[in-house]
């Protein structure tokens, strides 16, 4: 449905110029959403596609595990949205505190995001409600360190920023200015806790992404905690058990739609196109996040099997493979501390699983060798590869 401007228009002056910032109207929208027959079958759909995701969780035999892994490809191809160039790879030697392959402030910008989501949850688990404090909060521990740390973390702006462009008169995009940010946030907050009426959850996460993305209100980091919001807000909503639905790999595949798509919220009033993307987002994510556990698990349940041959040594090898599910690249030393067996036990199960073709030996050297679970990597990293060049 096409709709008037859904805000409006306010004259502005920065740095210099003359340029004009967008207010958005509150949430909902007036007038509210034409549910047509395929707009209502799609969530229908979404919502299916949703209680399989939830369900399968149930059916990992380490949820901890496939979790661990998930987020952080989440977090890098959320990174990977705002130009940040770092692998899945990357960041796990990086944890791992061995030398990333790119500049180390992009994998610590990626780490952030595993640390704000993870504080995000628990600050929930907690009963801190989904909150502008807990955004803030959030926001804090996004840009704590590298990139972004001097752009006021957990703080809204208080200058006024633009999107695209070099400047506010020839952006893409200029959001209100900084002193309608905390009124917008506001209506916002009360639009999450369903006033001025309730509204389902999938609807809510989808209209609040966008106002988000409007509203602009942090200095740095506001599509990364754009996307989070959604999956903070279907944990809080108890849509998921688990944070285990993010729609990064999606948007980043039509990135160019995506902007095209929230651009006409604003300025045609086309709702019903947005939700009918979102829907279709987490129906193709769901899926694709239930295919990669199941594989994981018939990956996981293969290697055991093959390790069950070894004999006496299966036992220690076993342990090593549930390290390695958990972080799949690892040096012995590493291993050896994290399952309490000695350096030479470890050292004897890594090569059993490498010569089981488990594990590869990344180094080639004699000393401080790093093995990777490669298979298990390969899963986790569709569709999170770095670009060519």
């Amino acid at each position: 449905m096409k709709r008037k401007l859904q805000g409006q228009y306010v004259p502005i002056s920065t740095v210099g110029e003359q340029a004009r910032a967008f207010v958005p109207a509150p949430l909902p929208p007036c007038p509210p959403i034409d549910w047509t027959p395929q707009l209502h079958s799609k969530f229908d759909q979404a919502l299916l596609a949703l209680g399989r995701l939830d369900s399968v969780t149930t059916l990992l035999p380490e949820t901890a595990l496939f979790l661990y892994m998930y987020v952080r490809k989440e977090a890098v191809l959320s990174s990977m949205i705002e130009g940040t160039q770092s692998s899945l790879s990357d960041l796990l030697l990086f944890e791992l505190n061995q030398e990333p392959g790119v500049p180390v402030d992009d994998v610590r910008e990626v780490s952030n995001y595993v640390a704000a989501l993870d504080y995000g949850l628990r600050r929930m688990r907690e009963g801190l409600p989904l909150s502008l404090r807990l955004l803030r909060e959030i926001h804090g521990v996004l840009l704590a360190r590298g990139r972004g740390s001097h752009q006021a973390p957990g703080e809204f702006r208080r200058s006024q920023n633009w999107i695209g462009g070099t400047r506010p008169g020839n952006a893409a995009f200029v959001p209100p200015p900084a002193e309608e940010v905390m009124d917008c946030m506001g209506k916002l907050e009360l639009f999450l806790h369903d006033r001025p009426q309730p509204v389902p959850v999938l609807v809510k996460a989808a209209l609040a992404h966008v106002q988000f993305e409007t509203i602009h209100p942090f200095l740095d980091g506001n599509g990364r905690l754009g996307r989070l919001l959604i999956t903070l807000l279907l944990c809080d909503q108890k849509v998921l058990r688990e944070p285990i639905l993010y729609l990064s790999l999606y948007f980043k595949t039509h990135r160019q739609y995506y902007y095209e798509l929230l651009n006409n919220v604003r300025t045609t009033g086309d709702w019903e196109a947005w939700l009918d993307f979102f829907a279709e987002a987490i129906i193709v994510t769901a899926t694709q996040a239930v295919e990669a556990a199941q594989q994981l698990v018939a990956l996981s349940n293969q290697d055991r099997d093959k390790i069950s041959t070894l004999g006496r040594a299966a036992a220690s090898a076993v342990q090593i493979h549930r390290v390695l599910m958990k972080h799949p690249i690892a040096t012995a030393g590493f291993l050896a501390e994290k399952t309490g067996i000695t350096q030479t036990v470890t050292n004897n199960a890594l090569g059993h699983l490498a010569r089981l073709g488990i594990v590869q030996e990344l180094t080639g050297q004699k000393r401080n060798r790093l093995y990777s679970y490669a298979a298990y990597i390969e899963i986790m990293n569709r569709g999170a590869e770095l670009p060519e060049g």
